[in-house]
């Protein structure tokens, strides 16, 4: 199970994040602010995460307009602070492989 950040704007006009795909939704941490303090976490059975933590990733950083490393580094520590330290290091190679284009 995995729980991605998820625009609140994007989810409504989007299809894949029916009922279907997530079972519930997850709350921020309360020391989240800016461009990601009205966004939502749902979470998600993934039978690939890898892939699965990168398209949400992608969507966030272009829905939300991600700006700068600052910005970069509070959507991590998002993924990091919702997730289980079991698949932290999904969540990192996820980043990494996205950094890499930059």
């Amino acid at each position: 199970m995995d729980v991605e950040v998820i625009n609140k704007r994007r989810r409504k006009k989007d299809s894949r994040y029916s009922s279907k795909n997530i079972s519930f939704s997850a709350s921020l941490p309360s020391d989240v602010r800016g461009i990601f303090a009205d966004s939502i976490c749902a979470v998600k059975y993934s039978v690939d995460p890898l892939a699965d933590f990168r398209a949400s990733i992608v969507e966030m950083i272009k829905e939300v307009g991600v700006r700068d490393w600052k910005e970069m580094e509070e959507l991590v520590y998002c993924y990091v602070v919702l997730n289980s330290s079991d698949i932290h290091g999904l969540i990192g190679d996820a980043f990494m492989s996205l950094c890499s284009g930059f």
